[in-house]
């Protein structure tokens, strides 16, 4: 969030991307609350600061303040710089019906 004349705003993507924050994804493994023996995958995906990743990491703390399922594991993967957009066509399809 920014302050513009005193209103709190979101920060736009490509401000915060200017100010630093690169695109991070976590792969987050925990262990369902009801079957301990098993593990659950849940993929996270938000704007962040490198290496620090500080909003990762208060999703973290609220996961394990509030939810009931203990986290296993957290792989983390980050583009550490603004790159350009990529796009190509895939030579497939995909049936609707």
């Amino acid at each position: 969030m920014e302050t513009e004349g005193g209103i709190l705003v979101p920060a736009s993507d490509l401000r915060r991307q200017l100010r630093g924050d690169r695109l991070a994804t976590a792969e987050i493994l925990y262990r369902l609350p009801d079957h301990p023996s098993l593990l659950q995958s849940y993929l996270w995906q938000d704007l962040d600061r490198l290496p620090e990743f500080p909003v990762l990491r208060r999703f973290l703390a609220f996961w394990r303040e509030r939810l009931d399922g203990r986290l296993y594991r957290v792989r983390v993967a980050a583009v550490p710089h603004i790159t350009e957009g990529k796009w190509r066509a895939q030579a497939i399809e995909i049936p609707v019906d």
